[in-house]
């Protein structure tokens, strides 16, 4: 079980890339698994102690086994991580387009797959290293914050024309055609789709479909995964459905069963829960 967990802003330099730092603590005496949804992010874990498995059901190749430190890339599908004994260390949660900065790589090489830090970038490898050393949560989270700024100052930035692309899915409450955006853009539906999919690692649909889930599993985590008494009926998750931008509510469980591996109702129920946002 999570036994600490500290959360922080990076240095104003990095609101526009990073929103956050979770420091934490983690304490697992039988071995535990945990479901993680699909999502249109990069998630960085920097950790120490217990490794940690992390196994896409579609293909055992995709996944990173026995590390404390790895990258798990944008994902159109659920996996499972697996961990036990005791760990610590710092997630940060990335959107495509800071991942692609930060990082310094296309994110279709890391497209649904996790990868241990050291086999994608040293200088995370060597940041783990230095965040393990710290004295406290301020101190690595200082160094976070440098080493970050750092990335930045050492990197080409993304391609504004795919920011702009990746910005209007993110900005819009309702779904946005790839021959929509493809004609802001002035490019043709392939080229778009190509780059796009190259530098974020999927294609813009799925994108859109992946951000439109995300703000739904968010929403539902705010409230029927902290009140599971409260499950809403059949005519509740119509109507979230149609909040949430799916057609009806068939929509909306096929959507979660892709995503997530189960439904909105089931994600209310005990060993649901995800390290990923909600």
């Amino acid at each position: 079980m999570l036994t600490e967990a500290v959360v922080a802003r990076p240095d104003p330099r990095l609101h526009q890339w990073v929103d956050s730092y979770l420091g934490y603590r983690e304490d697992v005496p039988v071995p535990m698994a945990r479901r993680e949804v699909a999502g249109a992010f990069v998630v960085l874990i920097l950790g120490w102690g217990a490794p940690m498995d992390v196994a896409d059901p579609r293909d055992p190749a995709r996944g990173a086994y026995g590390t404390n430190a790895f990258l798990a890339g944008p994902s159109d599908s659920w996996c499972t991580t697996r961990t036990v004994g005791t760990g610590t260390g710092v997630q940060v949660l990335l959107s495509a387009p800071a991942a692609r900065r930060l990082l310094g790589l296309p994110l279709a090489e890391l497209a649904n797959r996790a990868a241990p830090v050291d086999a994608v970038a040293g200088w995370l490898a060597r940041l783990r290293d230095e965040l393990a050393g710290a004295p406290g949560w301020p101190e690595r989270f200082a160094r976070l914050d440098a080493a970050l700024a750092a990335r930045l100052a050492a990197t080409t930035p993304v391609d504004p024309h795919l920011l702009a692309a990746w910005r209007r899915l993110d900005g819009s409450g309702e779904a946005v055609g790839v021959a929509t955006l493809a004609e802001e853009l002035g490019w043709s539906r392939r080229h778009l789709s190509v780059r796009f999919r190259r530098e974020f690692g999927l294609p813009p649909r799925t994108v859109g479909r992946l951000l439109r889930f995300d703000r739904a599993y968010a929403s539902l985590g705010r409230t029927v995964l902290t009140a599971p008494a409260a499950v809403p009926d059949e005519t509740g998750w119509a109507e979230r459905a149609a909040r949430w931008g799916y057609y009806d509510q068939s929509h909306l469980i096929r959507e979660f069963r892709e995503f997530a591996g189960v439904t909105p109702a089931a994600l209310a129920g005990p060993g649901s829960h995800s390290s990923n946002p909600a």
